[in-house]
């Protein structure tokens, strides 16, 4: 791994059973309505999608996400993606008692000049940030999932 690739695993437990929490996931373009930190969604085909994201820090990414892989019953969704991050994202949903372990699993080279110049210094901050708009997502979805 260079400087500039980052590898991240985040888990989350949430009271909600695996379909409704895979049923949410999979309808990228309504996140902006339960997690703040996606801006925005443009769909671009059946699979693919822009999304604009902005967390703590003053920058935005933008990339494009193509599905690569809808399987409910592994509870699973994965989508490569390009543009200021390459690289894959990956959801994985399992049951959880009476509700759902979600581990989301990353792995991008960021291709953003500002965060490529600042990468060595930065990847602490850059990394604390990605905590901080996971945390906030995990908040948004349980807060949606229990208001519909």
């Amino acid at each position: 791994m260079d400087r500039t690739d980052y590898r991240f695993r985040t888990r989350w437990t949430l009271p909600a059973p695996p379909d409704a929490v895979y049923r949410a996931l999979e309808r990228v373009e309504d996140y902006p309505r339960w997690w703040r930190q996606v801006r925005e969604v443009t769909r671009t085909g059946p699979t693919t999608g822009v999304i604009r994201i902005r967390s703590l820090l003053p920058y935005d990414l933008t990339f494009t996400a193509r599905e690569v892989r809808r399987d409910p019953a592994a509870g699973v969704l994965e989508a490569v993606l390009t543009g200021d991050v390459d690289g894959w994202a990956r959801w994985t949903l399992t049951a959880h008692g009476t509700g759902t372990l979600v581990r989301y699993d990353q792995v991008v080279d960021v291709n953003k000049p500002l965060l490529r110049r600042f990468a060595v210094p930065g990847r602490p901050v850059f990394r604390a940030n990605h905590r901080l708009m996971m945390r906030a997502g995990r908040r948004g979805l349980a807060a949606h999932l229990e208001a519909v």
